[in-house]
């Protein structure tokens, strides 16, 4: 990716689609030129913690929603210390942001952090045709310099594909760090970073729980050195068929039976763990409106979704692993897709989506209280 941060708002830029198609708008952000994999959020709000979410590392995030921008960005509301993505595409950005909390304009923090965004374009139609075509690769090309129609497309196709993708440990914390309990201590959990939100062990820490986070290379031994009560593997980018490091990991906390919670890319890990394959979704699921019903409660919440992996497990069955009897515990009810897994006859469960909220709604909180309940009767 080649940026400057100078020239943007009339500059003209184009994004390419590996399959061909162009669309021609303005510069939003950093001028220059990026790649990634082009994907949509449904997401109306929450634009700031789509931004920082390292899941969507090398992504280029479509936003359906035609007005970006309102409401600025704050120094509150990040999930990470970085925006992620690699690039951004909006309709309509906000010319004045106007919120209590806003430090600064959108385009401005794109353009400090050098990441390439258009603007102008019909977000509509480049949605609608990623729907029926599939998420694929994309570049994003600004400045006055542009290259010829011919010259954008092939580079764009000579961009690595998200499949087969191993970038969890680029996103990652590279040294431990822990994050207190709110109040008294109950409990300490080893949290594996994958490429955690901020947002996760704050939830977590809000139920007194003390949480190590540790690197993406954590061993189990690793794990063990801190004394958990419970084991957490969080969300992040790639493809999980390359995560043969943290599924080993994921197995050897399964056999010692310690309280287990996985979310996102720690759901198809588990997955993986239990002997499930995974697959790559036609365009995934992101945004903060999917829902998802709990198949242990029958009642259907309204989650926070990033994710273009699923687990290919048996909807209507129970499953023996060497771990004991699984079944899928939360489905999508938009494709059936799997969003959960839960073990009978161990403390251990996943779900695909965002439960920490940020951004999206709440009705997934209680996942945090049910892991808490899993390291109460192993305690008992």
């Amino acid at each position: 990716m080649t940026t400057s941060t100078r020239g943007a708002g009339k500059t003209p830029a184009v994004l390419v689609l590996e399959d061909g198609r162009i669309f021609r708008g303005r510069a939003y952000g950093a001028v220059g030129s990026t790649f990634g994999e082009a994907v949509f959020s449904t997401g109306m709000t929450g634009y700031q913690e789509t931004l920082t979410d390292p899941s969507y590392h090398r992504q280029v995030v479509v936003m359906t929603a035609p007005h970006v921008g309102n409401t600025g960005v704050n120094d509150e509301d990040p999930e990470s210390k970085r925006i992620w993505v690699a690039g951004y595409v909006v309709r309509d950005p906000a010319r004045v942001p106007s919120n209590w909390r806003s430090r600064r304009s959108l385009d401005e923090e794109l353009a400090a952090q050098g990441v390439v965004g258009i603007s102008g374009i019909d977000t509509r139609a480049l949605t609608r045709h990623l729907r029926e075509r599939g998420a694929m690769r994309v570049g994003i090309f600004s400045g006055n310099a542009l290259p010829d129609e011919g010259t954008m497309l092939a580079e764009v196709r000579q961009a690595p594909e998200m499949k087969g993708a191993d970038l969890s440990a680029e996103v990652a914390t590279q040294e431990a760090y822990v994050v207190p309990a709110v109040g008294e201590k109950k409990f300490t959990v080893a949290a594996v970073d994958l490429g955690i939100k901020g947002m996760t062990p704050h939830r977590m820490a809000e139920r007194g729980i003390e949480v190590h986070v540790l690197p993406a290379t954590a061993t189990v031994e690793d794990v063990y050195a801190v004394n958990p009560d419970g084991v957490f593997f969080s969300n992040g980018p790639g493809d999980p068929a390359t995560a043969d490091r943290p599924v080993s990991v994921m197995q050897g906390v399964l056999e010692r039976g310690t309280p287990l919670f996985g979310i996102c890319f720690g759901n198809q890990i588990l997955g993986r763990a239990l002997g499930f394959g995974t697959y790559k979704l036609k365009y995934g699921h992101r945004g903060i409106n999917q829902p998802v019903q709990d198949r242990t409660t029958g009642k259907v919440e309204v989650t926070a979704h990033n994710h273009g992996f699923a687990v290919d497990a048996p909807l209507d069955e129970a499953t023996v692993t060497p771990y004991g009897r699984v079944e899928v515990s939360h489905v999508c009810l938009n494709d059936n897709v799997v969003e959960g897994l839960q073990l009978l006859d161990r403390p251990a469960f996943s779900v695909q989506y965002h439960p920490e909220a940020a951004a999206g709604p709440h009705d997934a909180a209680y996942l945090f209280d049910r892991f808490v309940s899993l390291m109460e009767g192993q305690r008992a």
